[in-house]
């Protein structure tokens, strides 16, 4: 797999359709060739304190005059037109990529995903202590710095992706 979008996204609390934040790093012939990062203003819009603090730190203040999902997802749709979505533990980048299009009535196209973890695991195995992303990362050369950053993390993602897809 050369061409692909790795995804990633934050949510504000524990509704998979809160997406806050995407980092999107698109691959083609197995080099970045584009990025992505949007704030989002979540739905629904609150956030938990000690969840969104502890996590990745994005506040109600920086999202409230941010744009919904549907003007973001307008602006980054083309981008990932006709590619491969890759996500580390795709189940949650997926799900809340399904969500969002249910919470504002858009129609969801069956996007396919792969998953940088499940890869992880079937390529290390006990190799490694845990298959989280700071983890398979550096196994795969990439030290990331800010993690649950969502454009760090689709970062990362990407470059396993490319190393072990």
């Amino acid at each position: 797999m050369t061409d692909f979008a790795a995804l990633d996204f934050e949510t504000a609390n524990q509704n998979h359709s809160s997406v806050c934040a995407v980092g999107v790093i698109i691959v083609r012939n197995n080099k970045i060739t584009d990025t992505y990062y949007s704030l989002i203003r979540p739905k629904p819009n609150y956030y938990l304190g000690w969840f969104t603090d502890d996590i990745h730190g994005i506040s109600y203040q920086d999202t409230i005059d941010e744009r919904p999902f549907p003007e973001v997802w307008t602006e980054l749709r083309p981008k990932i037109e006709g590619l491969m979505l890759v996500a580390h533990n795709s189940q949650f980048d997926e799900g809340c990529l399904r969500a969002v299009h249910e919470a504002y009535n858009m129609p969801y196209p069956d996007y396919p995903f792969q998953c940088t973890c499940k890869a992880s695991r079937r390529v290390y195995g006990k190799i490694l202590s845990d298959h989280s992303l700071p983890t398979v990362a550096k196994k795969c050369g990439f030290d990331l710095l800010n993690h649950h950053n969502a454009l760090a993390d689709a970062e990362a993602c990407a470059v396993i992706a490319m190393k072990i897809l």
